[in-house]
Protein backbone atom coordinates (compact mmCIF):
# COMPACT_ATOMS: atom_id res chain seq x y z
CA UNK A 1 0.00 0.00 0.00
CA UNK A 2 2.94 2.43 0.75
CA UNK A 3 4.44 1.45 -2.16
CA UNK A 4 1.44 2.19 -4.52
CA UNK A 5 0.85 5.92 -2.44
CA UNK A 6 4.39 6.68 -3.41
CA UNK A 7 4.35 5.80 -6.57
CA UNK A 8 1.19 8.05 -6.89
CA UNK A 9 2.45 10.89 -5.22
CA UNK A 10 5.45 10.57 -7.51
CA UNK A 11 3.60 10.45 -10.77
CA UNK A 12 1.27 13.34 -9.64
CA UNK A 13 4.42 15.18 -8.45
CA UNK A 14 5.86 14.71 -12.01
CA UNK A 15 2.86 15.61 -13.34
CA UNK A 16 2.64 19.29 -12.01
CA UNK A 17 6.39 19.45 -13.34
CA UNK A 18 5.50 18.76 -17.05
CA UNK A 19 2.85 21.19 -16.60
CA UNK A 20 4.89 24.00 -15.01
CA UNK A 21 7.10 23.46 -18.08
CA UNK A 22 4.61 22.96 -20.40
CA UNK A 23 2.78 26.35 -19.21
CA UNK A 24 6.39 27.86 -19.41
CA UNK A 25 6.85 26.54 -22.78
CA UNK A 26 3.90 27.02 -24.23
CA UNK A 27 1.86 29.42 -21.86
CA UNK A 28 1.45 33.27 -22.43
CA UNK A 29 1.80 34.22 -25.10
CA UNK A 30 0.31 31.55 -27.58
CA UNK A 31 -0.79 34.33 -29.96
CA UNK A 32 -0.67 37.33 -31.59
CA UNK A 33 -0.31 40.65 -28.60
CA UNK A 34 -1.42 43.54 -29.83
CA UNK A 35 0.22 47.00 -28.81
CA UNK A 36 -1.95 50.03 -29.29
CA UNK A 37 0.08 53.03 -30.47
CA UNK A 38 -2.96 56.44 -29.44
CA UNK A 39 -1.69 58.22 -32.06
CA UNK A 40 -1.43 58.39 -36.24
CA UNK A 41 1.25 56.31 -37.78
CA UNK A 42 4.46 57.30 -38.12
CA UNK A 43 5.15 58.69 -35.18
CA UNK A 44 7.29 58.35 -31.72
CA UNK A 45 4.24 55.97 -30.34
CA UNK A 46 5.06 53.67 -33.45
CA UNK A 47 8.36 53.89 -33.34
CA UNK A 48 8.79 52.52 -30.19
CA UNK A 49 6.07 50.18 -30.29
CA UNK A 50 7.51 48.51 -33.54
CA UNK A 51 11.19 48.45 -31.79
CA UNK A 52 10.62 47.12 -28.35
CA UNK A 53 7.76 44.75 -30.18
CA UNK A 54 10.33 43.18 -32.30
CA UNK A 55 12.48 42.04 -29.21
CA UNK A 56 9.37 41.09 -27.54
CA UNK A 57 8.91 38.67 -30.08
CA UNK A 58 12.65 37.49 -29.97
CA UNK A 59 11.97 36.36 -26.23
CA UNK A 60 8.81 35.84 -26.17
CA UNK A 61 8.22 33.76 -29.31
CA UNK A 62 5.04 35.19 -30.64
CA UNK A 63 4.25 38.13 -33.08
CA UNK A 64 3.83 41.81 -31.39
CA UNK A 65 1.68 44.15 -33.38
CA UNK A 66 1.76 47.61 -33.56
CA UNK A 67 -2.06 49.16 -34.13
CA UNK A 68 -3.35 52.96 -34.37
CA UNK A 69 -5.56 54.57 -32.11
CA UNK A 70 -5.36 57.80 -32.72
CA UNK A 71 -7.92 60.23 -31.28
CA UNK A 72 -8.38 63.07 -28.64
CA UNK A 73 -4.43 63.48 -27.85
CA UNK A 74 -4.53 59.62 -27.61
CA UNK A 75 -7.65 59.57 -25.17
CA UNK A 76 -9.10 57.37 -27.74
CA UNK A 77 -6.46 54.65 -27.73
CA UNK A 78 -6.01 55.18 -24.08
CA UNK A 79 -9.63 54.46 -23.43
CA UNK A 80 -9.89 51.63 -25.77
CA UNK A 81 -6.83 49.62 -23.39
CA UNK A 82 -8.22 50.55 -20.32
CA UNK A 83 -11.54 48.97 -21.06
CA UNK A 84 -9.46 45.77 -22.86
CA UNK A 85 -9.23 42.25 -21.34
CA UNK A 86 -6.37 41.96 -19.26
CA UNK A 87 -4.95 39.18 -20.49
CA UNK A 88 -1.75 40.42 -22.20
CA UNK A 89 -2.94 40.21 -25.58
CA UNK A 90 -3.44 44.26 -25.63
CA UNK A 91 -0.98 46.52 -24.63
CA UNK A 92 -0.01 50.18 -25.00
CA UNK A 93 2.50 52.33 -25.58
CA UNK A 94 1.89 55.77 -23.86
CA UNK A 95 3.46 59.18 -23.42
CA UNK A 96 3.83 61.77 -20.80
CA UNK A 97 0.84 63.27 -22.63
CA UNK A 98 -1.78 59.77 -21.91
CA UNK A 99 0.08 59.39 -18.74
CA UNK A 100 1.10 62.60 -17.25
CA UNK A 101 -0.44 65.74 -18.79
CA UNK A 102 -3.91 64.79 -20.12
CA UNK A 103 -5.13 64.04 -16.24
CA UNK A 104 -4.67 67.85 -15.47
CA UNK A 105 -5.21 69.46 -19.28
CA UNK A 106 -8.46 68.01 -19.87
CA UNK A 107 -11.68 68.86 -18.01
CA UNK A 108 -12.75 65.34 -17.50
CA UNK A 109 -10.63 62.69 -18.47
CA UNK A 110 -12.29 58.85 -19.47
CA UNK A 111 -9.95 57.20 -17.54
CA UNK A 112 -7.60 57.58 -14.50
CA UNK A 113 -4.03 57.05 -15.21
CA UNK A 114 -3.08 56.09 -11.98
CA UNK A 115 -5.89 53.27 -11.38
CA UNK A 116 -6.55 51.64 -14.40
CA UNK A 117 -3.05 50.54 -16.19
CA UNK A 118 -0.43 48.59 -14.74
CA UNK A 119 2.92 49.81 -15.90
CA UNK A 120 5.31 47.22 -17.97
CA UNK A 121 8.29 49.38 -18.66
CA UNK A 122 9.66 53.17 -19.54
CA UNK A 123 11.05 52.64 -22.85
CA UNK A 124 12.61 55.44 -23.20
CA UNK A 125 13.29 59.49 -22.61
CA UNK A 126 12.93 61.56 -25.63
CA UNK A 127 15.24 64.91 -25.34
CA UNK A 128 13.93 68.46 -27.50
CA UNK A 129 16.18 70.77 -28.58
CA UNK A 130 15.12 74.63 -28.33
CA UNK A 131 15.83 76.24 -31.98
CA UNK A 132 15.35 79.91 -32.90
CA UNK A 133 15.48 81.20 -36.43
CA UNK A 134 18.71 81.38 -38.00
CA UNK A 135 18.24 85.46 -38.68
CA UNK A 136 17.75 86.69 -34.78
CA UNK A 137 21.11 87.60 -33.51
CA UNK A 138 21.42 84.86 -30.85
CA UNK A 139 23.67 82.07 -30.96
CA UNK A 140 23.25 80.67 -27.54
CA UNK A 141 20.26 80.65 -24.46
CA UNK A 142 21.82 83.75 -22.96
CA UNK A 143 21.46 85.65 -25.94
CA UNK A 144 18.02 84.54 -26.36
CA UNK A 145 17.44 85.89 -22.47
CA UNK A 146 19.41 88.91 -23.52
CA UNK A 147 17.31 89.53 -26.03
CA UNK A 148 14.10 88.98 -24.35
CA UNK A 149 15.07 91.41 -22.15
CA UNK A 150 14.53 94.01 -25.19
CA UNK A 151 11.17 92.67 -26.11
CA UNK A 152 8.88 89.96 -25.78
CA UNK A 153 9.71 86.48 -27.69
CA UNK A 154 7.30 84.44 -29.31
CA UNK A 155 7.87 80.81 -29.44
CA UNK A 156 5.52 78.21 -31.73
CA UNK A 157 3.55 75.06 -30.98
CA UNK A 158 1.29 71.95 -32.34
CA UNK A 159 -1.16 73.39 -30.90
CA UNK A 160 -2.25 74.62 -26.81
CA UNK A 161 -1.33 71.88 -24.71
CA UNK A 162 0.65 70.26 -26.69
CA UNK A 163 4.83 69.14 -25.45
CA UNK A 164 6.03 71.95 -27.40
CA UNK A 165 3.49 74.70 -25.81
CA UNK A 166 4.45 72.83 -21.95
CA UNK A 167 7.76 73.21 -22.65
CA UNK A 168 7.71 76.85 -23.38
CA UNK A 169 5.22 77.70 -20.90
CA UNK A 170 8.03 75.68 -18.41
CA UNK A 171 11.02 77.92 -20.34
CA UNK A 172 9.05 81.03 -20.09
CA UNK A 173 8.70 80.48 -15.58
CA UNK A 174 12.13 79.68 -15.71
CA UNK A 175 13.77 82.46 -17.51
CA UNK A 176 11.07 84.88 -16.17
CA UNK A 177 10.77 86.55 -19.05
CA UNK A 178 7.83 87.89 -21.27
CA UNK A 179 6.69 85.38 -24.13
CA UNK A 180 4.05 85.26 -25.97
CA UNK A 181 2.91 81.48 -27.27
CA UNK A 182 1.28 81.44 -30.97
CA UNK A 183 -0.22 78.06 -31.60
CA UNK A 184 -0.48 75.92 -34.70
CA UNK A 185 -2.38 73.23 -36.36
CA UNK A 186 0.66 70.64 -35.84
CA UNK A 187 4.42 70.61 -35.44
CA UNK A 188 5.27 71.16 -39.01
CA UNK A 189 3.58 74.34 -39.68
CA UNK A 190 5.42 75.54 -36.36
CA UNK A 191 8.93 74.62 -37.15
CA UNK A 192 7.72 76.40 -40.80
CA UNK A 193 7.13 79.85 -39.60
CA UNK A 194 9.99 79.52 -36.54
CA UNK A 195 11.79 78.98 -39.89
CA UNK A 196 10.23 82.09 -42.17
CA UNK A 197 10.82 84.07 -39.11
CA UNK A 198 7.61 84.77 -38.00
CA UNK A 199 8.18 83.22 -34.45
CA UNK A 200 11.23 83.55 -32.56
CA UNK A 201 11.37 79.69 -31.31
CA UNK A 202 10.12 76.40 -30.44
CA UNK A 203 11.12 73.87 -28.78
CA UNK A 204 10.85 70.78 -30.68
CA UNK A 205 11.80 67.05 -31.47
CA UNK A 206 15.34 66.38 -32.19
CA UNK A 207 14.74 64.16 -35.45
CA UNK A 208 12.64 66.50 -37.06
CA UNK A 209 15.46 69.22 -37.18
CA UNK A 210 18.64 68.31 -37.87
CA UNK A 211 18.90 68.80 -41.06
CA UNK A 212 17.75 72.31 -40.55
CA UNK A 213 20.54 72.53 -37.92
CA UNK A 214 23.31 71.27 -40.76
CA UNK A 215 21.76 73.87 -43.41
CA UNK A 216 22.04 76.93 -41.03
CA UNK A 217 18.13 77.33 -41.68
CA UNK A 218 17.55 77.44 -37.74
CA UNK A 219 19.83 77.56 -34.93
CA UNK A 220 20.22 74.96 -32.02
CA UNK A 221 20.68 76.43 -28.68
CA UNK A 222 20.01 73.82 -26.23
CA UNK A 223 18.43 70.43 -25.52
CA UNK A 224 16.28 69.56 -23.17
CA UNK A 225 17.41 66.62 -21.57
CA UNK A 226 19.36 66.25 -19.00
CA UNK A 227 22.72 64.68 -20.92
CA UNK A 228 23.65 65.57 -24.71
CA UNK A 229 21.68 64.07 -27.35
CA UNK A 230 23.82 62.00 -29.89
CA UNK A 231 22.21 63.18 -32.57
CA UNK A 232 23.56 66.92 -31.49
CA UNK A 233 26.71 66.49 -29.50
CA UNK A 234 28.06 70.12 -29.86
CA UNK A 235 24.52 71.36 -28.58
CA UNK A 236 24.53 72.13 -24.57
CA UNK A 237 22.02 70.83 -22.78
CA UNK A 238 19.72 73.81 -20.57
CA UNK A 239 21.92 73.08 -17.71
CA UNK A 240 25.21 73.89 -19.21
CA UNK A 241 23.78 76.26 -21.22
CA UNK A 242 22.67 78.42 -18.07
CA UNK A 243 18.96 76.96 -16.80
CA UNK A 244 20.06 74.55 -14.45
CA UNK A 245 16.25 73.67 -12.98
CA UNK A 246 15.03 73.38 -16.63
CA UNK A 247 14.46 69.37 -18.26
CA UNK A 248 11.81 68.36 -20.33
CA UNK A 249 12.45 65.34 -22.12
CA UNK A 250 9.61 63.52 -23.50
CA UNK A 251 9.03 59.65 -22.79
CA UNK A 252 7.46 56.47 -23.59
CA UNK A 253 6.43 53.26 -22.01
CA UNK A 254 4.51 50.66 -22.12
CA UNK A 255 1.75 49.61 -20.05
CA UNK A 256 -1.36 46.80 -19.74
CA UNK A 257 -4.78 47.41 -18.83
CA UNK A 258 -5.57 47.07 -15.12
CA UNK A 259 -6.10 43.61 -13.78
CA UNK A 260 -3.07 41.98 -15.48
CA UNK A 261 -2.09 38.77 -14.03
CA UNK A 262 1.04 38.58 -11.99
CA UNK A 263 3.40 36.45 -13.45
CA UNK A 264 1.64 37.54 -17.06
CA UNK A 265 2.89 41.09 -15.83
CA UNK A 266 6.03 39.64 -14.33
CA UNK A 267 7.30 37.47 -17.68
CA UNK A 268 6.85 41.13 -19.28
CA UNK A 269 8.56 42.86 -17.48
CA UNK A 270 11.91 40.67 -17.76
CA UNK A 271 11.14 40.40 -21.29
CA UNK A 272 11.04 44.19 -22.01
CA UNK A 273 14.14 44.42 -19.24
CA UNK A 274 16.45 42.53 -21.13
CA UNK A 275 15.32 44.01 -24.38
CA UNK A 276 16.36 47.51 -23.14
CA UNK A 277 19.28 46.73 -22.01
CA UNK A 278 20.58 45.06 -25.46
CA UNK A 279 23.38 47.59 -27.39
CA UNK A 280 21.13 47.19 -30.99
CA UNK A 281 18.20 48.37 -29.10
CA UNK A 282 20.05 51.29 -27.74
CA UNK A 283 21.57 52.01 -30.53
CA UNK A 284 18.72 52.12 -32.99
CA UNK A 285 16.93 54.36 -30.32
CA UNK A 286 19.83 56.96 -29.84
CA UNK A 287 19.40 57.64 -33.78
CA UNK A 288 16.57 59.32 -32.50
CA UNK A 289 18.25 61.12 -30.07
CA UNK A 290 17.08 59.80 -27.31
CA UNK A 291 17.99 57.43 -24.32
CA UNK A 292 16.69 54.15 -23.56
CA UNK A 293 15.66 53.21 -20.09
CA UNK A 294 14.95 50.36 -17.91
CA UNK A 295 12.39 50.99 -15.62
CA UNK A 296 10.33 48.60 -14.31
CA UNK A 297 6.77 48.53 -12.70
CA UNK A 298 7.42 50.16 -9.60
CA UNK A 299 9.79 52.66 -10.34
CA UNK A 300 7.65 53.09 -14.19
CA UNK A 301 4.86 54.16 -11.15
CA UNK A 302 6.60 56.51 -9.11
CA UNK A 303 8.26 58.60 -12.39
CA UNK A 304 4.46 58.60 -13.53
CA UNK A 305 3.04 60.24 -10.19
CA UNK A 306 6.02 62.56 -10.27
CA UNK A 307 5.67 63.67 -14.12
CA UNK A 308 1.36 64.03 -12.97
CA UNK A 309 2.50 66.42 -10.31
CA UNK A 310 5.18 68.82 -12.47
CA UNK A 311 3.09 68.93 -15.27
CA UNK A 312 -0.26 69.45 -13.24
CA UNK A 313 1.57 72.50 -11.95
CA UNK A 314 2.86 74.19 -15.12
CA UNK A 315 -0.96 73.96 -16.42
CA UNK A 316 -2.10 75.69 -13.49
CA UNK A 317 -0.16 78.22 -13.43
CA UNK A 318 0.22 78.96 -16.73
CA UNK A 319 -3.43 79.02 -16.61
CA UNK A 320 -4.69 77.11 -20.01
CA UNK A 321 -7.45 76.56 -20.94
CA UNK A 322 -8.82 72.75 -20.12
CA UNK A 323 -9.92 70.78 -22.78
CA UNK A 324 -12.87 68.63 -23.29
CA UNK A 325 -13.03 65.61 -25.03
Amino acid sequence: MRGRCLTVVLALLAALACGRASAQDSGYPDRIVTIVAPSAPGGLYSLFGRILGNKLEQRLGRSFVVENRPGASSVVGALAVARAVPDGYTLMIASGATMAVNVTLHRKLPYDPAEDFVPIALIARVPEVLVVNAQLPVRSLADLVALGRTRPLTFASAGPGTAQHLEGELLKSALGLDMLHVPYKGALPALNDVVGGHVDFMVTTIPSVTGLIAGGTVTALAVTGPARAVALPDVPTTAEAGVPGYTASAWYGLLAPKGLPADIRARLESAARTALGRPDLLARVNDDGAAASGLGGPQFAAFMAAERKRWGEVIRDADLKLLDN
